[in-house]
């Protein structure tokens, strides 16, 4: 796997300055202990109130140092990758921070940080601090372990202490409140990869078919492997264990986790799955989904559980300055609205005009003859398809015929329009459809045809951004039709033949898929666009 960085001993300090740099000014510092010891403070903290801190090794962003901020922690301390702060950082992170009212420690359950915090915080009380730890246990992946991990669920601990410190509450309050927090917490993970560490050789321990059920935050190897599935059955799966521990009757607050490395299409959908199930019926407040607490680049998501009460929900719910937190919103439906109706047209009859229709049919026809000819020029540029694109439209147009109020030539124009807008694909079709709908509105407005399909080009030019001498089917089609406007078919189709030529001897495209194709793969090979431009009028010319 690769990654960006300098050097491996330096990943984590750079990190942290860079957090510092692109929070707004005033409410971040750093203390000058780099690189040992690396705590994240509150820029404006007056040590007036209690103190909340809490901690653990990087590669977890953005928790823990984006946390820090008014409303949730005071300060964090951060260790290396995956790794737990020392016992001085966290003792010094006290000092820093600790007055009179004391300090809250939110630790998550992995020896290191329980150790380390806790000797930390014994140093602390002997210097004269008071100090109280909140231990937080929320993984349910191992169902009889003495000692469940702390992960995701930690964050609803920060935020609960976080609040009743804002609010001036005494440090006996907070501890009570965190520790009952944790009590009430349920989490689960999933992942579909391991994590990579930068610097480090990464082996994938997964096959390509299998996920991992029950992992924590460090890259740890999960309970059990489960086979690759649809989203809508992990979460089901998901829910059942989690379901065990939850009291289906009571109402929740759902954090959904980003573990690093899902795209946000996905997270949205993992969402939709949950909340439409069984499991989501129950919850009332969601958090995510988003990054919150990661394990860098883990193709994974992790689901917290936590029951409310009111001062539960209100500390949830109160604002925060950090820019990495998520607002909790009510859980609620989709909210649909009615779409508003397309303006009503006149029913248009069908009438007959045979010189009009032996254009459509004479264009149409040849179109259909070219599509092999276009794909075959079309795969020089890109997939191939531009001439079975094209033949697609004129044969919905050849259909629609018999139907065509032929003897009104703007209904006629607009009404081909109408149907390469529908039936033809990618930007061909609705350039194609903005060209005979825009004729058909300057014929409306009066304009001969010749200068109504001028008027047509000119909106093509307009929404398209290619112009003559871009390499598209413009450079057939616009010299084409000043010709006509002159009054001469023929000259029209000389024209555009050698407007199609002349693309031929472009070697770099500035307009459409070719722009993106290097000018070795264009050389010698004409557009296709501008070739079917210009056989459908050598065929109306009665030159085909």
């Amino acid at each position: 796997m690769k990654h960006f960085y300098n050097r491996r001993d330096s990943i984590v300090t750079e990190a942290l300055d860079g957090l510092l740099r692109t929070t707004p000014p005033g409410r971040l510092a750093r203390l000058d202990t780099y690189p040992d010891i690396k705590v994240v403070l509150r820029a404006d903290w007056d040590k007036s109130k209690v103190a909340v801190i809490s901690g653990g090794g990087a590669g977890h962003e953005p928790s823990h140092a984006g946390f820090v901020g008014r409303g949730l922690l005071t300060a964090a301390v951060s260790g290396e990758i995956f790794a737990s702060p020392s016992v001085e950082a966290v003792l010094t992170a006290i000092r820093a921070v600790t007055g009179e009212p004391g300090c809250l420690l939110v630790v998550k359950n992995y020896t290191g940080d329980r150790l380390n915090f806790g000797l930390a915080a014994e140093r602390a009380r002997a210097e004269g601090y008071l100090v109280e730890m909140a231990i937080v246990a929320d993984d349910i992946a191992l169902p009889d372990i003495p000692q469940p991990r702390g992960v995701a669920g930690t964050l609803f601990v920060h935020k609960i202490a976080g609040h009743l410190a804002e609010t001036g509450a005494d440090l006996a309050t907070l501890a009570g409140a965190a520790r009952a927090a944790a009590a009430d917490i349920a989490s689960l993970g999933v992942s579909l990869s391991s994590c990579s560490i930068p610097g480090q050789p990464f082996e994938a321990r997964l096959g390509a078919e299998e996920g991992e059920l029950g992992l924590g935050i460090h890259g740890e190897p999960g309970v059990e492997r489960i086979p690759l599935q649809p989203a809508g059955d992990i979460v089901a799966l998901m829910s059942e264990r989690l379901a065990a521990r939850l009291d289906t009757t009571a109402e929740y607050a759902l954090l959904i986790n980003n573990l690093g490395a899902v795209p946000p299409l996905e997270m949205s959908l993992i969402a939709e799955e949950l909340l439409g199930s069984e499991l989501g019926r129950g919850v009332k407040l969601v958090i995510g989904p988003a990054p919150l607490m990661t394990a860098l680049n883990m193709n994974g998501f992790s689901l917290s559980y936590l029951r409310l009460d009111a001062a539960r929900e209100a500390a949830l719910t109160a604002p925060v300055e950090p820019l990495a937190w998520r607002p909790a919103v009510a859980a609620g439906k989709v909210e649909v609205w009615a779409a508003p109706s397309a303006p009503r047209e006149e029913a248009l009859s069908a009438s007959a005009d045979a010189a009009a229709e032996a254009v459509i049919r004479t264009a149409c026809a040849t179109l259909i003859g070219l599509e092999e000819e276009l794909n075959r020029l079309d795969a020089r540029a890109g997939d191939g398809d531009t001439g079975s694109t094209v033949a697609t439209g004129a044969r919905a147009v050849e259909a629609r015929l018999p139907a065509l109020p032929l003897a009104d030539t703007a209904a006629t124009l607009k009404a081909i329009g109408a149907e390469l807008g529908t039936a033809m694909g990618g930007s061909s079709g609705v350039l194609l459809s903005i060209f005979f709908t825009a004729s058909a509105q300057a014929r409306e407005a009066g304009e001969t045809l010749p200068d109504a399909l001028r008027a047509g080009l000119e909106r093509v030019v307009f929404y398209g951004g290619a112009a003559a001498g871009d390499r598209t089917m413009i450079d057939a089609l616009e010299p084409a039709l000043k010709a006509l406007a002159a009054g001469s078919l023929i000259a029209a189709a000389e024209a555009a033949a050698t407007g199609a030529e002349a693309t031929r001897s472009m070697a770099r495209a500035r307009a459409g898929r070719a722009a993106y194709v290097a000018a070795r793969d264009l050389e010698g090979s004409p557009d296709p666009g501008a070739v079917a431009v210009a056989k459908v009028f050598a065929a109306l010319a009665g030159r085909g």
